[in-house]
């Protein structure tokens, strides 16, 4: 009989003692029965019972120690190309990171620009968590092994290894010691987030690695661009030699020793639920789920959110465990592609009485639809909005939510939001409502990193306040100041909020005030902010360069007045949008270009290219069209059809069947 960790904590519970701690200094460890206690076995069969022996001596304690021979190892490697970060981390093929090295060399790296950023001193107190995608557990055994022969004194990993990514954000903000805390009182100094965030998972897809600064924020350019110089000039690396596994379905509470380091295994829930509570009146939220008419569904697509949204909709708030689906984690998740849009959240969207473009199913039974459809990414953090028969676009989200704040006591508490924010590819509906409300706006590039400076400008750097903040992406991306990355469960409760709110006054069977019904009247008081995005996957990386280098050199740095055209859609300038931030001075280039137009209703239209970087291989086009519609008679149209004239005359312009051979994108969202 095998006795693992969980076992023991078993065997400590009926004693009523602590959970174990367990001393790893030699060998990979196996427990295995004896009459008086636990030798500790290593893998290759050797028994040290000797010197290494469980024993529970003392009621107050428990723990299995081993004196023996591992000890903190340098290993001689060399710098292996293309460890760049992109907007959110390196992301590659699984079968790289599995390459002799590559996580080890990537995580030496990141560790020395951590201990430069922090004036020379070790890191006191880590989180590694995942998304629990394929790799994710043998990583975090690598990552561990390079912590702790790095001198990090405490390595925090939830149980089982998977966290969402706001929630690891959460836990870097609030978590103490002893497990609690508020917000700002977090003693951890960085996150290491496993995920290729959207991006398919398992055998011959993606893997990824990312890192959260001390606030919760996304590593910053400055940091990221370190690490990769620090990545071509590696020679050796850390680690622990013979380090033995660590079982990370322990119970919550076990700590293991490690050379001079502490792991423990955290919950991965408490924080992050905290921190949703300071946002939300679950009270509130609880009653508005137990009315009549009011039905829910979720998909978690096999991701990290899934467990989340299981623990706050059906724990917390008291919806039936059937409004979830595919909440169970999957390496592979599912063999699905876990990003939450019109083509790959398809069954949501049938569910949802939706057509793949978005428009509405006219041959769904309207009767049976749920009243809020969601859909989390694979680390959580993205999320789709839908009504009975309506789908919310993530800009048309951003809008609403800030013209609703009131709903929102995260906001209405403390007087209203104080900022917002969108990426420059995203439309200009929050720009409007901001306007209206005399709301500071801020356009940024894509890469939630530059919400972080916006969001944190007087926490780090004692500049103005912008906080009550709201924030986010086209690419399905919602979240607030409540933590530093965007928050896919956030983003459902808000809009939970809004419905319970439009639906105080509502008595007796009157029906419920619906999604569709909050968005149609957005759109009568603001006006109507067509929008689709298409994604050109896999593009030849090459013929993605041209396409860019044409628009740049023929429009953007060219005579746009000469340019000709059959179409009633003008083609009025064009643009590479850059960014300077208001609150560090830092500048970006080359974050998109952008093609203006007037319409011949004399509405505003504008279409951006940018080149992806979330991908692992090859490259992504991603075109964004975007057009303005005051004529509320117009404003039931479906957005593909509505932006069909704008798509071909910029497709048209910038030649892109001609030089990557594509004539569709890959998907449309």
């Amino acid at each position: 009989m095998k006795l693992t960790t969980a076992s023991l904590a078993i065997l400590a519970a009926t004693l009523s003692l602590p959970p174990p701690t367990v001393s790893f200094a030699h060998t990979p460890l196996i427990f295995s029965k004896q009459r008086h206690g636990i030798a500790l076995q290593s893998r290759g069969g050797a028994s040290s019972s000797s010197s290494s022996s469980f024993r529970s001596n003392n009621a107050s304690s428990m723990h299995a120690t081993a004196t023996t021979s591992s000890e903190v190892v340098t290993v001689p490697t060399a710098p292996i190309a293309g460890m760049r970060p992109g907007t959110s981390g390196l992301r590659k093929k699984v079968e790289v990171w599995q390459g002799e090295h590559y996580v080890e060399n990537f995580i030496q790296c990141l560790i020395d620009t951590a201990v430069e950023k922090n004036g020379g001193d070790v890191l006191d107190t880590v989180v590694i968590a995942g998304d629990g995608r394929y790799h994710n557990d043998a990583a975090i055994q690598t990552i561990a092994q390079l912590l702790a022969a790095n001198g990090i004194r405490n390595i925090w990993i939830p149980r089982n290894g998977i966290m969402s990514t706001p929630a690891v954000s959460a836990v870097i903000r609030r978590r103490t010691s002893d497990g609690g805390g508020k917000d700002g009182d977090g003693v951890a100094q960085g996150g290491i987030v496993l995920t290729a965030s959207h991006n398919p998972g398992g055998p011959g897809e993606d893997f990824g690695i990312k890192y959260n600064e001390e606030l919760g924020q996304p590593a910053g350019e400055e940091f990221t661009e370190a690490l990769y110089k620090k990545t071509l000039e590696i020679s050796s690396y850390k680690t622990i030699s013979n380090s033995p596994t660590i079982d990370l379905s322990a119970p919550v509470g076990t700590t293991y020793a490690l050379a001079s380091s502490t792991i423990t295994i955290i919950d991965p829930y408490t924080n992050y639920l905290d921190t949703l509570k300071e946002c939300f009146d679950f009270n509130q939220l609880k009653l508005f789920g137990q009315r009549d008419g009011f039905t829910m569904l979720f998909d978690g697509m096999h991701g990290a959110g899934g467990i989340f949204a299981k623990r706050v909709l059906v724990e917390e708030l008291g919806l039936p465990e059937t409004c979830l689906m595919r909440c169970n984690p999957l390496p592979d998740f599912g063999k699905c592609h876990p990003d939450p849009n019109l083509t790959y959240a398809s069954e949501l969207v049938r569910k949802m009485g939706l057509r793949p473009d978005g428009s509405a199913d006219t041959s769904a039974d309207s009767s049976s639809l749920p009243t809020l459809g969601a859909a989390n990414d694979g680390d959580g953090d993205r999320n789709l909005i839908a009504g009975a028969g309506f789908f919310v676009t993530p800009s048309d989200s951003m809008a609403l939510i800030c013209d609703n704040w009131s709903a929102i006591p995260q906001f209405a508490s403390r007087g209203g939001l104080k900022g917002v924010a969108r990426s420059m590819p995203s439309s200009a509906a929050l720009d409007v409502v901001a306007a209206a409300r005399n709301i500071p706006c801020f356009i940024t590039p894509t890469g939630w990193k530059f919400f972080g400076n916006l969001m944190s400008s007087k926490e780090m750097f004692d500049g103005k306040d912008y906080t009550p903040f709201l924030c986010g992406e086209e690419s399905f991306g919602t979240g607030s100041d409540h933590v530093r990355e965007k928050d896919g469960l956030w983003a459902v409760l808000a809009w939970m909020s809004i419905l319970a709110k439009a639906n105080e006054e509502m008595e007796g069977e009157a029906p419920l005030v619906g999604i569709k019904n909050l968005v149609e009247r957005h759109w009568e008081k603001y006006g109507r902010h067509f929008y689709c995005r298409y994604d050109y996957e896999g593009v030849d990386s090459a013929d993605a360069n041209k396409v860019m280098d044409f628009i740049r050199d023929n429009y953007a740095m060219g005579d746009t007045s000469s340019t000709k055209t059959e179409s009633s859609i003008k083609l009025v300038d064009a643009v590479e949008f850059s960014y300077t931030d208001p609150v560090d001075g830092s500048q970006t280039s080359k974050q998109g270009l952008i093609l203006n137009f007037n319409l011949s209703s004399g509405d505003p239209a504008r279409v951006v290219f940018r080149l992806s970087g979330t991908g692992s291989a090859g490259a992504t086009i991603r075109m964004y069209l975007e057009q303005y519609e005051k004529d509320v008679s117009k404003h039931g149209i479906s957005a593909p059809v509505a932006l069909k004239e704008l798509a071909e005359e910029a497709l048209r312009l910038v030649k892109m069947e001609e030089t990557t051979g594509r004539d569709a994108p890959t998907v449309i969202t």
